[in-house]
């Protein structure tokens, strides 16, 4: 376990390290090297578990390794380098996110999902100057970063970009997942699709981000709201969020839309979002709109996949496509949205988590393979 100094910092940290490309998750003691001005020192109470990290390991999304992944924490400020707002004092809460620049034209417009600089300042690994954040035995460098917070440790450098102020009270174990799963359903609903009283609303997969989504649908007063997907209990799980309708999903994708048109009076339904990042699934979506109908696509596939549309019927109805990153939202504004929005009862987001020692990561992770648990989150002690 990581051996404090004097004044608090930590020489290391127990981290949870992804090994190698369709290799294994180890719990590593790791080296932390010192921060830079627009950096902060968290120690992390909670995190949460998302597919994207299995996806990273598995391949489908392209990495490299050995690092730390993790980017749904929540914790308490240690220390800061001498750019981050005052504000953000050793002993504030916060909860992460994405991190992004706030300096190019898609971050000063509002967007900072879709952040210039992104694929360096999220995914990389590596500081803008090329250092890293972690060291195994002084000697072996293990990447960090990752979505600007590398949440799968105990102690972890955080850029300022990634860092939403909580107030004290804040439960930081139940609401550790907002900074991206959460956020991206709720968001993509919000944001991405606009939608409003009596809107028609399918949800295709209803996961975490699915039941985020059906949570969403429901806040903002959605006529009727859908959700499809394989498997019965999640469903069952859906319906109980907000879900007017449900859809058993099977290959039968012709089935599914007329079924989708049916409930939506024969018009096709007027916004949907996919999470599963299938093309057919989302070919599907784009087929069940209807006139002037909007789709997001949320889940991510590997690299290359496409997905076909009948360009007339697409074109003759006005039917729009979108992608969706984080929601298409500011962090900093929607996250505490959220936190009020769970407060008055409307996301009761503890109905789809459920939290695990740190040190029993493997059994989260096998937990929401198998679809026992929807979005574990890790508690480090």
């Amino acid at each position: 376990m990581s051996q404090p100094e004097k004044h608090g910092v930590p020489d290391t940290t127990p981290a949870i390290v992804a090994t190698a490309l369709n290799g294994e998750f180890q719990m590593q003691d790791l080296s932390l090297t010192p921060l830079q001005e627009d950096e902060a020192l968290v120690r992390i109470a909670a995190v949460g578990i998302c597919h994207t990290e299995l996806s990273i390991l598995n391949g489908t999304i392209p990495s490299a390794f050995p690092r730390v992944l993790g980017h749904e924490g929540a914790g308490t400020i240690v220390s800061t380098g001498p750019s981050v707002p005052a504000s953000f004092a050793p002993g504030a809460k916060v909860l992460l996110s994405f991190s992004h620049c706030a300096e190019c034209g898609e971050c000063k417009e509002g967007h900072p999902g879709y952040c210039d600089r992104a694929p360096d300042l999220v995914w990389e690994g590596r500081r803008a100057d090329g250092s890293l954040t972690y060291w195994k035995n002084g000697q072996s460098a293990i990447r960090g970063g990752f979505f600007g917070q590398s949440s799968f440790a105990k102690y972890t450098v955080v850029h300022k970009s990634s860092m939403v102020k909580v107030p004290d009270d804040t439960d930081l174990k139940l609401l550790a997942p907002l900074g991206c799963g959460l956020q991206t359903g709720v968001g993509t609903i919000v944001n991405s699709l606009a939608v409003g009283k009596g809107t028609t609303v399918a949800v295709f997969g209803v996961g975490t981000v699915g039941l985020a989504s059906v949570m969403g649908a429901k806040l903002k007063g959605a006529g009727v709201i859908i959700g499809i997907d394989i498997d019965d209990k999640r469903l069952q799980l859906a319906r109980e969020l907000g879900a007017t309708h449900t859809i058993l999903a099977d290959d039968d994708g012709e089935g599914q839309i007329e079924q989708i048109k049916e409930i939506c009076d024969g018009k096709g339904v007027e916004r949907a979002l996919d999470t599963t990042g299938i093309p057919l699934v989302i070919e599907r979506m784009v087929e069940s709109l209807s006139a002037r109908g909007r789709a997001a696509i949320v889940g991510c596939p590997s690299p290359g996949k496409r997905a076909s549309v009948d360009v007339v019927r697409f074109l003759n109805k006005g039917k729009q496509l979108v992608g969706a990153v984080e929601g298409d939202c500011v962090s900093s504004e929607f996250i505490p949205f959220m936190i009020e929005q769970h407060a008055a009862g409307n996301l009761p987001i503890e109905r789809i988590t459920k939290q695990y020692k740190a040190e029993d990561f493997m059994t989260a992770i096998e937990d929401m393979k198998a679809g026992r648990t929807v979005k574990p989150i890790l508690v480090w002690d």
